[in-house]
Protein backbone atom coordinates (compact mmCIF):
# COMPACT_ATOMS: atom_id res chain seq x y z
CA UNK A 1 0.00 0.00 0.00
CA UNK A 2 2.83 2.40 0.90
CA UNK A 3 4.45 1.89 -2.52
CA UNK A 4 1.15 2.53 -4.30
CA UNK A 5 0.62 5.82 -2.45
CA UNK A 6 4.19 6.86 -3.22
CA UNK A 7 3.51 6.14 -6.90
CA UNK A 8 0.41 8.34 -6.78
CA UNK A 9 2.34 11.25 -5.29
CA UNK A 10 5.03 10.84 -7.96
CA UNK A 11 2.37 11.01 -10.68
CA UNK A 12 0.97 14.17 -9.08
CA UNK A 13 4.37 15.87 -9.13
CA UNK A 14 5.11 14.88 -12.74
CA UNK A 15 1.76 16.17 -14.01
CA UNK A 16 1.97 19.51 -12.19
CA UNK A 17 5.65 20.26 -12.91
CA UNK A 18 4.97 21.85 -16.35
CA UNK A 19 2.51 24.26 -14.70
CA UNK A 20 5.20 25.33 -12.24
CA UNK A 21 7.73 25.81 -15.01
CA UNK A 22 5.69 28.21 -17.16
CA UNK A 23 4.37 30.18 -14.18
CA UNK A 24 7.87 31.30 -13.22
CA UNK A 25 8.88 32.75 -16.57
CA UNK A 26 5.67 33.95 -18.17
CA UNK A 27 3.82 35.46 -15.20
CA UNK A 28 6.90 37.60 -14.54
CA UNK A 29 6.43 39.32 -17.91
CA UNK A 30 3.16 40.77 -16.62
CA UNK A 31 4.55 42.66 -13.62
CA UNK A 32 4.18 45.98 -15.42
CA UNK A 33 2.90 49.48 -14.65
CA UNK A 34 1.76 48.73 -11.09
CA UNK A 35 -0.30 46.25 -9.04
CA UNK A 36 -3.68 47.33 -10.44
CA UNK A 37 -2.74 46.67 -14.07
CA UNK A 38 -0.61 43.62 -13.21
CA UNK A 39 -3.51 41.94 -11.39
CA UNK A 40 -5.75 42.35 -14.44
CA UNK A 41 -3.12 41.01 -16.84
CA UNK A 42 -2.18 38.06 -14.62
CA UNK A 43 -5.83 37.20 -14.02
CA UNK A 44 -6.61 37.19 -17.75
CA UNK A 45 -3.53 35.11 -18.53
CA UNK A 46 -3.93 32.36 -15.93
CA UNK A 47 -7.75 32.06 -15.76
CA UNK A 48 -7.76 28.82 -17.81
CA UNK A 49 -5.25 27.28 -15.40
CA UNK A 50 -7.47 27.92 -12.38
CA UNK A 51 -10.64 26.88 -14.19
CA UNK A 52 -9.00 23.69 -15.45
CA UNK A 53 -7.47 22.79 -12.10
CA UNK A 54 -10.75 23.61 -10.36
CA UNK A 55 -12.50 21.23 -12.73
CA UNK A 56 -9.89 18.58 -11.96
CA UNK A 57 -10.33 18.97 -8.22
CA UNK A 58 -13.98 17.96 -8.63
CA UNK A 59 -13.43 15.03 -10.98
CA UNK A 60 -12.89 11.30 -10.64
CA UNK A 61 -14.65 10.74 -7.32
CA UNK A 62 -16.61 7.67 -8.40
CA UNK A 63 -17.46 5.50 -11.41
CA UNK A 64 -20.38 3.50 -10.00
CA UNK A 65 -23.45 4.02 -7.85
CA UNK A 66 -22.67 0.86 -5.90
CA UNK A 67 -21.02 1.46 -2.53
CA UNK A 68 -18.32 -0.79 -1.14
CA UNK A 69 -19.12 -3.31 1.58
CA UNK A 70 -17.91 -2.49 5.12
CA UNK A 71 -14.09 -2.37 5.42
CA UNK A 72 -13.55 -3.21 1.75
CA UNK A 73 -11.36 -0.65 0.00
CA UNK A 74 -9.67 0.44 -3.20
CA UNK A 75 -6.91 2.86 -4.09
CA UNK A 76 -7.29 4.66 -7.39
CA UNK A 77 -4.85 6.78 -9.39
CA UNK A 78 -6.55 8.75 -12.15
CA UNK A 79 -5.81 11.74 -14.32
CA UNK A 80 -8.10 14.43 -15.72
CA UNK A 81 -7.70 16.48 -18.88
CA UNK A 82 -9.94 19.57 -18.73
CA UNK A 83 -10.38 20.93 -22.25
CA UNK A 84 -9.95 24.69 -22.59
CA UNK A 85 -12.72 26.24 -24.73
CA UNK A 86 -11.69 28.56 -27.57
CA UNK A 87 -13.13 31.54 -25.70
CA UNK A 88 -10.49 31.06 -22.97
CA UNK A 89 -7.46 30.64 -25.23
CA UNK A 90 -6.95 34.39 -25.76
CA UNK A 91 -7.87 37.72 -24.19
CA UNK A 92 -8.22 41.30 -25.44
CA UNK A 93 -6.39 43.83 -23.29
CA UNK A 94 -8.89 46.51 -24.33
CA UNK A 95 -11.54 44.71 -22.27
CA UNK A 96 -9.47 44.65 -19.04
CA UNK A 97 -9.77 48.32 -18.07
CA UNK A 98 -6.00 48.87 -17.82
CA UNK A 99 -4.92 52.24 -16.46
CA UNK A 100 -1.38 52.75 -17.75
CA UNK A 101 -0.86 50.02 -20.35
CA UNK A 102 -2.11 50.03 -23.94
CA UNK A 103 -1.31 48.29 -27.23
CA UNK A 104 1.24 50.06 -29.41
CA UNK A 105 -1.02 49.29 -32.37
CA UNK A 106 -4.67 49.76 -31.29
CA UNK A 107 -5.68 47.12 -33.85
CA UNK A 108 -3.41 44.49 -32.28
CA UNK A 109 -4.54 43.98 -28.70
CA UNK A 110 -4.83 40.19 -28.32
CA UNK A 111 -2.70 37.98 -26.11
CA UNK A 112 -2.76 34.19 -25.67
CA UNK A 113 -3.74 32.87 -22.25
CA UNK A 114 -1.59 30.33 -20.42
CA UNK A 115 -3.30 27.58 -22.42
CA UNK A 116 -3.48 29.49 -25.67
CA UNK A 117 -1.19 29.45 -28.69
CA UNK A 118 2.57 29.18 -28.25
CA UNK A 119 3.07 32.59 -29.88
CA UNK A 120 3.79 36.04 -28.47
CA UNK A 121 0.92 38.42 -27.96
CA UNK A 122 0.50 42.07 -28.85
CA UNK A 123 3.23 44.65 -28.27
CA UNK A 124 2.26 46.85 -25.32
CA UNK A 125 3.53 50.16 -24.00
CA UNK A 126 3.47 51.81 -20.58
CA UNK A 127 2.18 55.38 -20.64
CA UNK A 128 1.09 58.28 -18.47
CA UNK A 129 -1.22 60.82 -20.14
CA UNK A 130 0.02 63.61 -17.89
CA UNK A 131 3.65 63.04 -18.89
CA UNK A 132 3.87 61.77 -22.48
CA UNK A 133 7.07 59.82 -23.14
CA UNK A 134 8.50 59.89 -26.69
CA UNK A 135 10.24 56.56 -26.01
CA UNK A 136 7.94 54.58 -23.69
CA UNK A 137 8.80 51.19 -22.20
CA UNK A 138 7.35 48.36 -24.27
CA UNK A 139 6.84 44.63 -23.69
CA UNK A 140 5.16 41.68 -25.36
CA UNK A 141 2.22 39.83 -23.89
CA UNK A 142 3.60 36.37 -23.01
CA UNK A 143 3.16 33.17 -24.98
CA UNK A 144 0.77 30.39 -24.09
CA UNK A 145 1.86 26.81 -23.50
CA UNK A 146 0.21 25.55 -26.68
CA UNK A 147 -1.71 22.98 -24.62
CA UNK A 148 -5.44 22.71 -25.23
CA UNK A 149 -6.13 21.02 -21.91
CA UNK A 150 -5.25 21.43 -18.23
CA UNK A 151 -3.92 18.21 -16.65
CA UNK A 152 -4.59 17.26 -13.04
CA UNK A 153 -4.17 13.97 -11.15
CA UNK A 154 -6.23 12.36 -8.39
CA UNK A 155 -4.94 9.83 -5.84
CA UNK A 156 -7.83 8.48 -3.78
CA UNK A 157 -8.50 5.83 -1.13
CA UNK A 158 -12.12 4.64 -0.71
CA UNK A 159 -13.36 2.52 2.22
CA UNK A 160 -16.80 0.96 2.70
CA UNK A 161 -18.88 1.66 5.81
CA UNK A 162 -22.08 0.06 7.13
CA UNK A 163 -25.50 1.21 5.88
CA UNK A 164 -24.42 1.31 2.21
CA UNK A 165 -22.08 4.27 2.61
CA UNK A 166 -18.49 4.63 1.52
CA UNK A 167 -16.04 7.43 2.15
CA UNK A 168 -13.06 8.60 0.12
CA UNK A 169 -9.88 10.41 1.06
CA UNK A 170 -7.41 12.35 -1.07
CA UNK A 171 -4.27 13.33 0.81
CA UNK A 172 -0.88 14.60 -0.32
CA UNK A 173 1.25 16.06 2.49
CA UNK A 174 3.77 18.82 1.70
CA UNK A 175 5.88 17.62 -1.23
CA UNK A 176 8.53 19.39 -3.28
CA UNK A 177 7.60 20.43 -6.81
CA UNK A 178 10.25 22.40 -8.66
CA UNK A 179 11.52 24.69 -5.86
CA UNK A 180 8.15 25.07 -4.18
CA UNK A 181 5.75 22.94 -2.15
CA UNK A 182 2.35 21.45 -2.77
CA UNK A 183 -0.24 19.82 -0.53
CA UNK A 184 -3.72 18.50 -1.21
CA UNK A 185 -6.62 17.30 0.91
CA UNK A 186 -9.97 15.94 -0.22
CA UNK A 187 -12.87 14.09 1.37
CA UNK A 188 -15.92 12.53 -0.23
CA UNK A 189 -18.88 10.34 0.62
CA UNK A 190 -21.33 8.25 -1.39
CA UNK A 191 -24.77 7.08 -0.24
CA UNK A 192 -26.51 4.22 -2.05
CA UNK A 193 -30.15 5.31 -2.08
CA UNK A 194 -32.24 2.23 -2.90
CA UNK A 195 -31.14 0.14 0.12
CA UNK A 196 -31.73 3.15 2.35
CA UNK A 197 -35.21 3.80 0.91
CA UNK A 198 -36.39 0.23 0.17
CA UNK A 199 -34.59 -1.99 2.64
CA UNK A 200 -33.91 -5.52 1.38
CA UNK A 201 -36.38 -5.05 -1.48
CA UNK A 202 -33.75 -3.05 -3.33
CA UNK A 203 -32.13 -6.33 -4.51
CA UNK A 204 -34.85 -6.80 -7.14
CA UNK A 205 -34.18 -3.42 -8.76
CA UNK A 206 -32.25 -3.53 -12.06
CA UNK A 207 -29.96 -0.56 -11.34
CA UNK A 208 -28.08 1.12 -8.51
CA UNK A 209 -28.65 4.77 -7.61
CA UNK A 210 -26.52 6.94 -5.34
CA UNK A 211 -25.70 10.47 -4.24
CA UNK A 212 -22.04 11.47 -3.97
CA UNK A 213 -20.34 14.54 -2.53
CA UNK A 214 -16.74 15.69 -2.65
CA UNK A 215 -14.54 18.51 -1.36
CA UNK A 216 -10.90 19.11 -2.29
CA UNK A 217 -8.37 21.82 -1.40
CA UNK A 218 -5.03 22.44 -3.10
CA UNK A 219 -2.22 24.68 -1.78
CA UNK A 220 0.73 25.51 -3.97
CA UNK A 221 3.73 27.77 -3.24
CA UNK A 222 6.43 28.54 -5.78
CA UNK A 223 9.45 30.86 -5.48
CA UNK A 224 9.68 33.06 -8.58
CA UNK A 225 12.75 33.58 -10.72
CA UNK A 226 11.87 36.69 -12.69
CA UNK A 227 14.18 38.15 -15.30
CA UNK A 228 13.49 41.77 -14.42
CA UNK A 229 13.85 41.47 -10.64
CA UNK A 230 16.84 42.19 -8.42
CA UNK A 231 15.39 40.81 -5.18
CA UNK A 232 14.99 37.12 -4.34
CA UNK A 233 12.05 36.98 -1.92
CA UNK A 234 9.23 36.67 -4.45
CA UNK A 235 6.76 33.82 -3.96
CA UNK A 236 3.51 32.90 -5.71
CA UNK A 237 1.06 31.29 -3.27
CA UNK A 238 -2.08 29.63 -4.63
CA UNK A 239 -5.01 28.21 -2.65
CA UNK A 240 -7.88 26.43 -4.38
CA UNK A 241 -11.09 24.77 -3.20
CA UNK A 242 -13.55 22.62 -5.11
CA UNK A 243 -17.00 21.24 -4.28
CA UNK A 244 -18.98 18.57 -6.12
CA UNK A 245 -22.38 16.87 -5.71
CA UNK A 246 -23.92 14.40 -8.14
CA UNK A 247 -26.61 11.78 -8.60
CA UNK A 248 -25.37 8.53 -10.14
CA UNK A 249 -27.06 5.57 -11.80
CA UNK A 250 -25.18 2.42 -12.81
CA UNK A 251 -25.70 -1.20 -13.80
CA UNK A 252 -23.22 -4.02 -13.08
CA UNK A 253 -22.79 -6.41 -16.02
CA UNK A 254 -20.39 -9.13 -14.85
CA UNK A 255 -17.04 -7.30 -14.55
CA UNK A 256 -18.21 -4.22 -16.50
CA UNK A 257 -20.22 -1.38 -14.93
CA UNK A 258 -21.43 1.53 -17.10
CA UNK A 259 -22.71 4.62 -15.28
CA UNK A 260 -24.22 8.04 -15.85
CA UNK A 261 -24.42 10.99 -13.50
CA UNK A 262 -25.59 14.58 -13.32
CA UNK A 263 -24.54 17.08 -10.72
CA UNK A 264 -23.20 20.49 -9.80
CA UNK A 265 -19.67 21.65 -9.05
CA UNK A 266 -17.84 24.83 -8.14
CA UNK A 267 -14.31 25.98 -7.42
CA UNK A 268 -12.57 29.12 -6.20
CA UNK A 269 -8.97 30.28 -6.09
CA UNK A 270 -6.73 32.77 -4.32
CA UNK A 271 -3.37 33.90 -5.68
CA UNK A 272 -0.96 36.11 -3.77
CA UNK A 273 2.38 37.40 -5.02
CA UNK A 274 4.40 38.15 -1.89
CA UNK A 275 7.80 39.76 -1.58
CA UNK A 276 9.44 42.81 -3.12
CA UNK A 277 8.97 43.51 -6.83
CA UNK A 278 10.41 46.11 -9.17
CA UNK A 279 7.83 47.23 -11.73
CA UNK A 280 8.46 48.95 -15.04
CA UNK A 281 6.39 52.14 -14.92
CA UNK A 282 5.96 55.30 -16.96
CA UNK A 283 8.75 57.88 -16.65
CA UNK A 284 7.48 60.85 -14.61
CA UNK A 285 9.04 63.35 -12.20
CA UNK A 286 8.20 60.95 -9.37
CA UNK A 287 9.62 57.91 -11.19
CA UNK A 288 12.48 59.28 -13.35
CA UNK A 289 14.13 55.85 -13.66
CA UNK A 290 11.00 54.17 -15.00
CA UNK A 291 11.07 51.77 -12.03
CA UNK A 292 8.99 51.52 -8.87
CA UNK A 293 9.15 49.04 -5.99
CA UNK A 294 6.08 47.36 -4.47
CA UNK A 295 5.79 44.89 -1.58
CA UNK A 296 3.21 42.05 -1.74
CA UNK A 297 1.62 43.66 -4.79
CA UNK A 298 -0.80 41.03 -6.16
CA UNK A 299 -3.87 39.46 -4.54
CA UNK A 300 -6.41 37.68 -6.76
CA UNK A 301 -9.51 36.11 -5.24
CA UNK A 302 -12.09 34.71 -7.63
CA UNK A 303 -14.74 32.08 -8.35
CA UNK A 304 -13.55 29.96 -11.25
CA UNK A 305 -16.09 27.19 -11.95
CA UNK A 306 -19.78 27.04 -11.12
CA UNK A 307 -22.43 25.04 -12.94
CA UNK A 308 -23.93 21.72 -13.98
CA UNK A 309 -21.99 18.68 -15.16
CA UNK A 310 -23.17 15.47 -16.85
CA UNK A 311 -21.01 12.35 -17.07
CA UNK A 312 -20.93 9.01 -18.91
CA UNK A 313 -18.34 6.37 -18.08
CA UNK A 314 -17.52 2.89 -16.90
CA UNK A 315 -15.63 0.83 -14.37
CA UNK A 316 -14.04 -2.58 -15.04
CA UNK A 317 -13.30 -4.96 -12.16
CA UNK A 318 -10.62 -7.56 -12.92
CA UNK A 319 -10.05 -9.36 -9.60
CA UNK A 320 -8.16 -6.83 -7.44
CA UNK A 321 -7.43 -4.57 -10.46
CA UNK A 322 -9.76 -1.82 -11.73
CA UNK A 323 -9.89 0.36 -14.83
CA UNK A 324 -11.82 3.66 -14.85
CA UNK A 325 -12.80 6.03 -17.67
CA UNK A 326 -15.39 8.76 -18.14
CA UNK A 327 -16.24 11.90 -20.09
CA UNK A 328 -18.02 14.90 -18.60
CA UNK A 329 -19.82 17.74 -20.34
CA UNK A 330 -19.43 20.95 -18.32
CA UNK A 331 -18.16 24.53 -18.47
CA UNK A 332 -14.74 22.95 -18.99
CA UNK A 333 -15.56 19.51 -20.41
CA UNK A 334 -13.11 16.84 -19.35
CA UNK A 335 -12.00 13.24 -19.66
CA UNK A 336 -10.91 11.17 -16.67
CA UNK A 337 -9.16 7.79 -16.76
CA UNK A 338 -7.02 5.68 -14.50
CA UNK A 339 -6.43 2.47 -12.63
CA UNK A 340 -7.17 1.14 -9.17
CA UNK A 341 -6.33 -1.65 -6.78
CA UNK A 342 -8.73 -3.01 -4.20
CA UNK A 343 -10.22 -5.79 -2.16
CA UNK A 344 -13.86 -6.80 -2.40
CA UNK A 345 -16.94 -5.19 -3.86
Amino acid sequence: MKKKIHLGITVLIILLSPLAAFSQSDIGDLFQSGPADAEKLIGAYINPLFRGLGTGLNSGWTNTAKTKKPLRFDLRITGTAAFVPNSDKAYDVKSLGLENIRPVDPNKSIGPTAFGADTEGALMEIYNNSFPDPDPTTFRLPKGTGLNFVPSPQVQLTIGLPKHIDVSLRLVPDVKIEDGTLNLFGAGAKFELLPILMGKKYKVTPVDIALAFGYTSLNFNLPLDLNNQTTNDQVIAVKMQGYSAEAIISKKLLFFTPFASIGIHSSSSKLNATGTYNFDVAVTPLTPTGKKTYVDPISLNQNDIKGIKATLGFQMNLAFFRIYASYTQAQYSYANAGIGFGIGK
